[in-house]
């Protein structure tokens, strides 16, 4: 495989970079074809479009999707190259796995037409969800973040936005994805009787503290997890991950999704600016790695 482009889920890569995998998980958060242990350095990163060069299985020049680290060339199995499907782009495709992710939780949340839902935390994995949540028939999908440049991103996908102290509560489905434990709280208020609090955020080895008095009991609410590593119990029986992947990638077509790349940065420079973009110095949210004019390496 030769790499065309590769996207850092800032999330996951955040905490890894920084050495904060809980040593309970170094086994369940190695990526596919990572190289290294953890805590750190590791080759890491799973999201990569590239072109097959040689091999069997694809034929020469086939444009797939691949869970692989940030590599300008590589070798692995056909069976985890993943084609294109017609009308999405390289550089959109690279959203597979947090498309992913956003699809499995809404199967775990169960959200269902008619549902007012609202997504607590505007990245890519929350606005992926709240995108897909608006198009189920007649729900009402709202965005809450902290930051009012948002905004216009929930708008171009179609769905509400709301800063946390205005956002409307008694909501049907509530999922979190903000990675911050105020996010968590106010997703806990935003949530009706009776009503499921879906945790998609993953906090590392980092402390969180939810607020759990109040009307959390009264109110009888469900806090749930969520994790893309696991199929929902329902579906192991007929769905696999190469399934859910092919299902991720054709969800990829709509061009409004390019408004969740980042401007890309040349694979050579991408060590002196990901310190940056780790730190939120350097606004991002796909973070696009260009690697057409890199030099080959192994």
């Amino acid at each position: 495989m030769r790499a065309r482009f590769s996207a850092i889920s800032l999330g996951t890569e955040r905490l890894v970079f920084t050495g904060k995998v809980p040593e309970s998980e170094w086994q369940r958060m190695r990526a596919p074809f990572q190289e290294g242990d953890f805590p750190f350095p590791v080759k890491y990163g799973y999201a990569c479009v590239g072109d097959v060069v040689a091999g069997d299985g694809l034929p020469t020049g086939t444009s797939v999707f691949t869970l692989h680290p940030h590599q300008t060339r590589f070798n692995l199995p056909a069976e985890a190259a993943h084609p294109l499907p017609e009308g999405v782009s390289a550089e959109r495709a690279l959203l597979a796995a947090n498309m992913e992710t956003a699809l499995n939780g809404l199967w775990d949340g169960g959200a269902s037409p008619g549902d007012h839902i609202t997504v607590v935390g505007g990245g890519v994995v929350g606005l992926l969800a709240a995108w897909l949540a608006s198009r189920i028939p007649a729900t009402r999908v709202t965005v809450v973040d902290v930051n009012p440049a948002r905004a216009e991103i929930a708008r171009r996908l179609g769905v509400g936005f709301a800063a946390p102290d205005q956002a409307a509560g008694e909501q049907d489905l509530v999922l979190h994805t903000s990675g911050n434990p105020a996010g968590l709280d106010t997703a806990l208020a935003l949530a009706g009787q009776e009503a499921t609090v879906l945790e998609m955020s993953w906090y590392g080895s980092a402390p969180v503290t939810a607020h759990l008095g109040g009307g959390f009991h009264s109110r009888r609410l469900t806090l749930k997890s969520s994790q893309v590593g696991q199929l929902p119990p329902e579906r192991r029986a007929r769905w696999s991950y190469r399934r859910r992947l092919a299902t991720a990638l054709s969800l990829l077509r709509e061009p409004v999704l390019d408004a969740l790349l980042s401007p890309a940065i040349a694979f050579d420079d991408a060590p002196g600016l990901l310190p940056a973009i780790f730190s939120g110095e350097r606004e991002a949210l796909a973070q696009v790695i260009d690697y057409r004019d890199a030099e080959p390496q192994n």
